[in-house]
């Protein structure tokens, strides 16, 4: 193989998910100038059906996507919401009462049969259904009620980077409007992660630390949880290392017990009542002599063995976790590239994973 200086640029392993990460800021202002007004028109005609629960379906990084609504829908809102079981329709076959329930789909192609198949038995229950995805053409947008096209552009990387931000963002603006909230403070998102983007040295330098990292803790509250968790997919996908994601009440409730001075740990604090949550568990990670990283406030990468300074002064804490992500994505680029693999191509995963 030959060395990387001598490789070309379409030939360097990564060059994919690279690219694909530096399109996001284009991505996220193609959604606020794009796709806002129909996420809108499709947010006003589900919330004059006043849908009672809401119920989450997805899998791997859409899955996260899913968290992340369910926190704004839960917190924004009051509504209750859950992550649903396919499994209990696709192979159990059961018939769930599903009247003035909304059901929301994520998934970036819309081409899973669990997903269609899970989808549809929702819609026959009675169910509103919902389809976020990057394919507006999918058989997931062709049986469900309602559809939202994230506008992420076509995804040739594995690992998903574009199409969790643009998620996010969809996500976000049509939860504010079922409420008919102000979405103004998200067209500060493109800048802010252009400028997170640019700084992709520093998370090369912080991916020397875990080069050889046998294990990795990724923990959070709040709205950084869903990062935490797809941080954590995001280096077991492209690296291999085993990493474990919690939020900091569920690590205090036994995992705390194996870390050590040895297995790095990373936190993502949110610079809000997330974070302020999630001091506790800080306090107890320091002491028992952690390897502790930090993605969040300067005030808390200072407290911290090493971390990453997030530009997020004044973004409100729900738009947090589309910064949060990016610099994590980077992380587990690096780690990889480091460890001498492509990031571009996992072993045994494919683009479109078929469950049933």
């Amino acid at each position: 193989m030959p060395a990387p200086s001598q490789q070309s640029a379409s030939e360097r392993p990564g060059r994919i998910m690279s690219g694909e990460m530096a399109e996001q800021p284009a991505v996220l202002r193609r959604i606020l100038e794009q796709g806002a007004p129909r996420i809108h028109e499709t947010a006003a005609a589900i919330a004059a059906r006043a849908p009672r629960f809401v119920l989450l379906t997805a899998r791997g990084t859409s899955d996260n996507a899913a968290l992340y609504a369910k926190y704004l829908l839960e917190i924004q809102l009051g509504l209750p919401c859950g992550l649903t079981s396919m499994s209990t329709t696709t192979a159990y076959g059961a018939k769930p009462e599903l009247r003035d329930v909304l059901v929301i789909t994520v998934s970036q192609s819309g081409g899973s049969p669990d997903l269609v198949a899970s989808t549809r038995a929702a819609r026959d229950a009675g169910a509103v259904t919902l389809a976020v995805t990057n394919n507006p053409d999918s058989p997931l947008a062709a049986v469900s009620e309602f559809h939202i096209d994230v506008l992420a552009g076509p995804e040739k990387a594995l690992p998903a980077t574009k199409t969790y931000t643009a998620s996010l963002l969809a996500l976000y603006l049509f939860v504010e409007g079922l409420r008919g909230g102000d979405t103004s403070a998200a067209k500060a998102l493109p800048d802010l992660a252009a400028q997170v983007l640019d700084r992709q040295d520093e998370v090369r330098q912080l991916a020397a630390r875990y080069r050889f990292a046998e294990r990795m803790v990724i923990t959070s509250r709040g709205y950084g949880y869903p990062t935490a968790k797809e941080a954590a997919l995001k280096l077991m996908e492209t690296s291999y290392i085993p990493a474990l994601s919690y939020s900091g009440a569920d690590l205090l409730h036994g995992p705390l017990a194996m870390v050590d001075n040895i297995s790095p740990v990373i936190a993502v604090v949110t610079d809000g009542k997330g974070g302020t949550a999630l001091q506790p568990v800080l306090d107890r990670l320091r002491g028992r002599g952690a390897d502790l990283v930090v993605i969040g406030p300067a005030a808390q990468v200072a407290k911290a063995s090493a971390g990453f300074v997030l530009p997020t002064d004044g973004l409100p804490e729900e738009l947090q976790p589309i910064v949060e992500i990016l610099p994590l994505q980077l992380l587990a680029y690096e780690v990889t590239i480091a460890r001498g693999q492509d990031p571009d191509a996992p072993r045994a995963l494919a683009k479109v994973t078929e469950t049933r």
